[in-house]
């Protein structure tokens, strides 16, 4: 037995070694992405499937063998099919690089006080006096599809024309207003709503809107409602309801500022979602 152990380490090369830890950082991965989304359960079931395919074919259960294989084969592509939004999210996450920042990541940290300042006296305007309001921040996924959606604007994020363009009655108070940077791009914008089947019934348009972005991009959603006034942040798919102001405007500074550590942030975030809340409110 040390004989064989012995031959087989010293036939363990380097590349040997990169191409296991590869592999199982890739593997890591995409388990912690599983867990973050819908398809944790899925993924479950279908190992049991696959469990059940190769004990049927061990004890010669062919007719049951049969059907597993057809089921697996089918299975595949209604993954791909009913999974198409986290596949999508998962290959935007790849995809972004961290040596090519665009706005976001390259504000420094007096601009970063600023506009989170001006949008906080926005959103604490809007809380105090119920104004229905959905404020998208562009990060690292480019939202040009959504904007087009509304009307587009491309001016610099000011307190009054946030309030301007949420103002009730106003032609773009129903819409998403996107901001890039320190500007506000557009608008008026139509987002796409979330697949949660078990977000509360009671939550209205606004926040299943400003939570689908989210499951769609890395993009931040504050959300206001029409109907209490209370704060929602929506990040990563997860939806934060019934912040004070303090506790938004630490989370934009945490995520705005690129100096911050990834995984400060990621720990902010984690407790941020594990607040204990309390009831439902509409939009």
């Amino acid at each position: 037995m040390a004989e064989v152990l012995t031959n087989m380490f010293a036939s363990f090369s380097v590349t040997d070694v990169i191409d296991v830890a590869i592999v199982a950082f890739v593997v890591y991965k995409v388990m912690t992405f599983i867990r973050e989304t819908r398809a944790e359960q899925l993924v479950k079931g279908l190992l049991i499937l696959v469990a059940a395919t190769f004990l049927s074919d061990v004890l010669n259960l062919y007719t049951l063998n049969w059907l597993l294989e057809g089921t697996l084969t089918l299975g595949v592509i209604a993954l791909i099919i009913v999974f198409q939004p986290e596949l999508r999210r998962g290959l935007e996450y790849i995809g972004r690089s961290k040596f090519i920042r665009k706005q976001f990541g390259e504000m420094n940290k007096e601009k970063a006080k600023t506009i989170t300042s001006t949008i906080i006296k926005a959103i604490d305007y809007f809380s105090v006096n119920k104004i229905g309001a959905l404020l998208i921040i562009e990060r690292e996924t480019t939202l040009n599809d959504i904007i087009e959606t509304g009307t587009e604007m491309d001016a610099l994020v000011t307190e009054r024309l946030l309030g301007t363009i949420f103002y009730p009655g106003a032609p773009l108070h129903d819409g998403a207003c996107i901001i890039r940077g320190d500007r506000v791009m557009a608008a008026g914008c139509v987002l796409p709503l979330t697949q949660n089947r078990s977000l509360s019934k009671d939550l209205g348009t606004r926040h299943r809107a400003g939570l689908g972005i989210t499951e769609n991009s890395d993009a931040i959603a504050l959300i206001v409602s029409e109907e209490t006034g209370i704060i929602s942040i929506a990040i990563d798919g997860k939806l934060s309801r019934f912040l004070d102001i303090k506790t938004v405007e630490k989370t934009l500074l945490n995520l705005y500022l690129s100096q911050m550590a990834d995984d400060d942030v990621k720990n902010f975030i984690s407790k941020l979602f594990r607040r204990k809340g309390g009831g439902d409110e509409g939009q």
